[in-house]
């Protein structure tokens, strides 16, 4: 029997698993290979051996090759055939022999051609099939080893962080499937050290949690997450950055089919879709140096969470008096309120009457830091007298605030139940105004308060003279306060005299940056008249009682516009 012959007979007998016995050997590779490339002998008596069609030859109509196929799949013929040709697999020199062979005794040019491409597509497919029956047994031996059933996998999975997340759900198509749960989303964590998100992340990651989101932080920091007492800013730029040898300025354009690496205004957007669901019941919201976020996105972004209880806002170019009517609005739950100015000192928009609102529309807060912005004292008395909650409040920083405000603080409502104050690094706290407030302390009030920092690494104030700082204050009582109260943790750090920076520099440099904004500020009186204005007259009363009216004799305030000035670019 020749070589042809038995290509024919061979799916017929490998059905019935034997070869005949008048056959010496096995078919060869070359058989195996040439298979396809023969014509049939002619018709025989005998009935044919062959149920299913047979593979067409290269120069036939592939119109045939459907039915072929069709027929493959349910011809058991075709499993040995193809475990006879994977036997083969431990032979690769043999296997390119042979084709090459093959390829030599075809004649047509075209048909050489053909018998290559569907060779490439033949390994394609085994590739292909491989994979695929690898991971199912993957897929299979996990679900058996893997001991928790999937409600608590998924509960374990909601524990993660978002990228430890996604690294779980790339490990197998089991932890895919509990990984894609809305639950292993309600909690989102997308901050970074040099920007790598973009919009479409957030995106998919909000659609897939729904209303089951619960908490959602973005943005750049500068780096681990500092304690609850730390002052220390996280206010982030790429060009002030230290740690970004990684990064390249081109991944922060848009670059022809790559997505930029670069949160922009709409990042916020899914949270109002689908008439707000995802950020309807959204508890925490965290937003770090998204520098094109602007005022009207993070608005309409408030205005989806009405169940908001937790902000934080850092190094965003958005305006203080804009984000508190929009709080006010929208999230009357809130507790906990982190604000950190972009540009330190140049934010001067809040008015009296949003302080107002903010407190009659927010009585829950129980947190409030406002970092780096133009603070009046009398605005920050409105503020700690209506929110009687107020345990945690900090103002470091932060610009115009002498201390006045904590006159008879915490008497009445407002102020009596705090327990951590932070006044660092503020510019114009006053020597004396410190002073009196720890007396009032040894006094026996404040007594929840835990921790108090009017640490200033330019000293404090003197009473007459702005330009005289104090670095080593002989009344202020702070040995007597920690001896009288050891359960209260006071920082009162002060550079040395010696190596306190030129006054006039600074004062130069302040004056120089506000005439850089007199042209957008012309509505605004110069702050330079207010840093040396004179000081309050009295410290026995508190008639004002947070209203400016009733502000002490030649305390200059800042005037107050109803025209609406957007002076931080956008």
């Amino acid at each position: 029997m020749d070589v042809r012959t038995l290509c024919i007979l061979l799916p017929s007998l490998a059905y019935k698993k034997t070869l005949p016995t008048n056959l010496s050997r096995p078919p060869t590779l070359d058989t195996l290979l040439h298979h396809h490339n023969t014509s049939p002998p002619s018709p025989s008596p005998s009935p044919p051996l062959i149920s299913m069609a047979k593979r067409p030859c290269p120069s036939s109509s592939t119109s045939q090759i459907p039915n072929a196929n069709a027929s493959a799949k349910q011809n058991p013929s075709m499993d040995y055939l193809l475990e006879t040709f994977l036997d083969m697999a431990d032979s690769p020199l043999s296997i390119g022999l042979s084709f090459d062979r093959l390829i030599d005794s075809t004649p047509c040019d075209a048909d050489q051609s053909l018998l290559i491409d569907r060779a490439l597509k033949l390994g394609s497919l085994l590739l292909e099939a491989g994979n695929r029956s690898a991971r199912k047994r993957a897929s299979k031996h996990n679900s058996l080893a893997w001991v928790l059933p999937p409600d608590l996998t998924i509960k374990v999975f909601s524990m993660l962080d978002s990228q430890s997340l996604c690294y779980a759900a790339a490990t197998c198509s089991m932890f895919y499937k509990c990984a894609m749960d809305p639950l292993c989303y309600a909690n989102i964590d997308l901050r970074t050290i040099v920007p790598k998100v973009n919009n479409a992340v957030v995106s998919t990651m909000i659609q897939r949690a729904g209303r089951c989101l619960r908490s959602l932080q973005l943005g750049t920091v500068p780096g681990p997450t500092a304690s609850p007492f730390s002052c220390q800013s996280l206010v982030y730029t790429i060009r002030n950055s230290v740690d970004v040898s990684s990064f390249s300025w081109n991944d922060k354009k848009t670059r022809q089919g790559k997505e930029s690496f670069i949160l922009t205004r709409s990042c916020l957007k899914p949270l109002s879709g689908e008439s707000g669901a995802a950020g309807s019941l959204l508890r925490r919201l965290h937003l770090y140096n998204i520098e094109r976020m602007d005022n009207t996105s993070l608005c309409m972004a408030l205005s989806a969470c009405p169940s908001l209880l937790d902000l934080e806002i850092v190094g965003l170019h958005v305006e203080l008096r804009q984000t508190l009517m929009s709080v006010s609005m929208n999230c009357p739950l809130i507790e906990r309120l982190f604000f950190e100015s972009s540009k330190t000192g140049r934010d001067d928009s809040l008015k009296s009457p949003t302080c107002v609102d903010f407190v009659n529309n927010c009585p829950h807060l129980t947190s409030l830091a406002l970092r780096g912005f133009k603070l009046p004292d009398y605005k920050v008395r409105i503020l700690l007298k209506g929110l009687y909650k107020l345990k945690y409040v900090d103002f470091s920083t932060s610009y115009s605030i002498t201390g006045t405000f904590l006159r008879n603080l915490g008497n009445g409502t407002g102020g009596n139940l705090l327990e951590v104050l932070i006044l660092r690094d503020c510019m114009h706290l006053k020597e004396m105004e410190v002073a009196r407030f720890l007396t009032v302390v040894l006094a026996g009030d404040f007594k929840f308060l835990r921790h108090l920092d009017i640490s200033n690494r330019e000293g404090l104030a003197s009473e007459g003279d702005w330009y005289e700082r104090c670095f080593n204050s002989r009344i202020i009582p702070l040995k007597e306060v920690s001896e009288e109260r050891p359960d209260l943790c006071l920082l009162a750090e002060f550079p040395s005299e010696g190596s306190f920076i030129d006054i006039d520099h600074m004062v130069d440099s302040e004056f120089n940056s506000e005439v850089s904004l007199s042209s957008q500020l012309s509505s605004h009186m110069s702050d330079i008249s207010l840093l040396m204005s004179s000081s309050e007259s009295s410290y026995s009363s508190d008639q004002g009682s947070g209203n400016e009216e009733g502000q002490d004799s030649g305390y200059i305030i800042f005037e107050e516009s109803s025209d609406e000035v957007d002076f931080l670019a956008v």
